[in-house]
């Protein structure tokens, strides 16, 4: 009885948002404020993937990933009108097998929103984080650590840079969007979500940090 007392009780806290903002709060310590980076004559944006949705109209970026696409568009205007040569790589695989990988799926949208095609170039198959931060690096190489910025949702922004880090990179970030969760008397199923979410950022920092240690990465 106890026990299912205890579950109940946790289950509407996560419902609540009551324990979930805490998790939010926690995932995105550091990144809740969105400032403006810098610059340099040669300049190249990293928009990481965030999956895919199943729509009416087809595979569709998700919301969050919509953001992302939206401030790396946004950025890449900015950059251009300081006249510095500017390129942008959009880095995702199909983690979910939805047939089409993200870079490939979110191209079309960037492409809309003002990125030259010839200014984008697709990394299409990693399928995590820390493959994204590889892959990266790969083709971009470590004289350009300077002029990297990385653009993603502030609860993944923790294990975006450390990701990069062990690559050796210290890039510079852009918040892309930050979530929060309302407290509401009766559970929701946005803020079960969030709730999920959070989990799986913290526990995907701490497996890093473990992998690293036991030289796994």
């Amino acid at each position: 009885m106890q026990i299912a007392i205890v579950i109940v009780l946790l289950a509407w806290a996560f419902g609540s948002g009551l324990l979930t903002q805490r998790l939010l709060d926690v995932a995105q310590d550091g990144y809740l404020t969105v400032s403006e980076p810098h610059f340099t004559p040669d300049t190249t944006l990293v928009l990481l993937g965030g999956g895919t949705d199943r729509e009416d109209s087809g595979l569709v970026p998700k919301q969050d990933s919509m953001a992302r696409i939206a401030a790396t568009a946004r950025l890449y205007g900015q950059c251009k009108q300081t006249g510095a040569t500017c390129k942008v790589i959009v880095s995702g695989g199909d983690p979910q097998r939805h047939g089409q990988a993200e870079a490939d799926n979110y191209a079309p949208y960037l492409i809309a929103q003002g990125v030259a095609p010839g200014d984008l170039t697709r990394e299409n198959r990693s399928l995590n984080t820390y493959q994204n931060a590889r892959n990266v690096a790969a083709i971009v190489g470590h004289s350009h650590d300077n002029g990297l910025i990385v653009v993603t949702s502030a609860y993944h922004m923790r294990r975006a840079l450390d990701a990069f880090a062990a690559f050796g990179y210290s890039p510079q970030y852009y918040v892309s969007d930050v979530r929060q969760s309302t407290l509401t008397v009766f559970p929701r199923f946005r803020s079960f979500e969030n709730g999920e979410l959070a989990a799986h950022e913290l526990i995907g920092v701490a497996r890093f940090h473990v992998w690293r240690w036991l030289h796994w990465y």
